[in-house]
């Protein structure tokens, strides 16, 4: 914990330096983007972007240029999108929850047990990235590259072994996600829909005893500090954009959206490792500060998994997502499992 805790001071530290470079730089932009997210500065996230924007100010020598407000201090995704609308943003890092409102077939890899492994995602995600990128040019936006939370898993302050258990908790549900919202209303519950930032608070009051946080993501939003059990199988898998306002985009010459478009592909696929390798070295942190880990029951895994997830997903269909983005999804699982399949024989 110490370890993650003196990389985070790190992060700010370095933060803090680069305002003092970009300001040196701004002097001769051309190109500046006005850039939110709700990523601490610190956590892996945002120091990717930093690198990111770091490349590109240097190759362009010092014509684009940044400015960047983490944390959330331009608001949740709602609101960010709300200060794009208007020019007072000219993109930003979203959640899958929040910019699936504005694309909605976006949301489709985050149906609730329907990846086991980063490897199933890997296919889809790849498959899919060029139906996603042309969604989004439809609503004036350029996806510049997806990024990941990883596999969150159930956390709570009592064992959630059974569907029982389950019914019996007081789980949140981000605010305006049908996803998560579906499936849980689906096996009988009734979720009580905050934002972000009102989690903690909402733990430490007693408003909700359950959440549903990455590994990292728990340690990063100190959510862990308030439960004490992790349900050992993946809920769902969480991801977000860094996207940018096309209009804004377009008004950058050719050499300078190839810039762009490398850079952040560079930055953000190296982001999977880095978060991949930080979800791992996160969960022995939570074990170390006695977060026990608890597994479902055979039976409650297979209802979740199948039954309650199919039922989900009916209810989903041309209101969540279009009928044939989550087409298109299961037909790439399922040719991955059989390429699989193929090479164990």
């Amino acid at each position: 914990m110490k370890n993650i805790l003196k990389l985070f001071c790190l992060g700010v530290s370095i933060f803090l330096f680069s305002i003092v470079a970009e300001h040196a730089q701004a002097g001769k932009a051309k190109y500046i983007f006005k850039v939110a997210s709700l990523a601490p500065e610190g956590s892996v996230w945002a120091k990717r972007f930093r690198g990111f924007t770091n490349e590109v100010i240097e190759k362009s020598n010092g014509e684009i240029d940044f400015k960047i407000y983490a944390g959330g201090v331009m608001g949740d995704d709602r609101a960010m999108y709300r200060k794009m609308r208007v020019g007072q943003l000219n993109g930003g890092g979203f959640t899958m929850t929040g910019i699936g409102e504005i694309v909605p077939d976006f949301r489709v890899l985050g149906i609730p047990f329907l990846f086991n492994s980063y490897e199933e995602v890997d296919r889809v995600k790849e498959k899919l990235m060029p139906r996603f990128e042309e969604e989004f040019d439809k609503h004036g936006l350029v996806l510049m590259a997806l990024s990941e939370v990883g596999f969150v898993y159930t956390m709570s302050t009592m064992p959630i072994t059974t569907l029982t258990e389950l019914k019996q908790s007081k789980p949140w549900a981000p605010e305006g996600d049908p996803i998560s919202q579906v499936l849980l209303e689906t096996v009988g519950i009734t979720p009580i829909p905050l934002s972000i930032p009102d989690v903690l608070t909402s733990l430490q009051t007693g408003l909700i005893n359950t959440t549903f946080n990455s590994y990292y993501g728990a340690i990063v939003l100190q959510w862990f500090t308030r439960i004490s059990y992790i349900t050992d199988i993946p809920f769902a898998y969480a991801y977000g954009a860094f996207i940018l306002d096309k209009k804004t985009f377009s008004k950058l010459p050719p050499h300078y959206t190839e810039l762009m478009k490398t850079a952040a592909k560079s930055h953000f696929d190296n982001l999977l490792s880095d978060t991949r390798k930080s979800n791992e070295e996160a969960k022995q942190v939570l074990i170390q500060n006695g977060i026990t880990l608890v597994k479902p029951t055979p039976i409650t895994k297979a209802e979740l998994q199948n039954n309650y997830r199919e039922m989900a997903v009916n209810k989903m269909v041309n209101d969540a997502f279009s009928k044939s983005i989550y087409t298109e999804a299961m037909t790439h699982l399922e040719d991955y499992h059989k390429e699989l399949s193929a090479t164990q024989q």
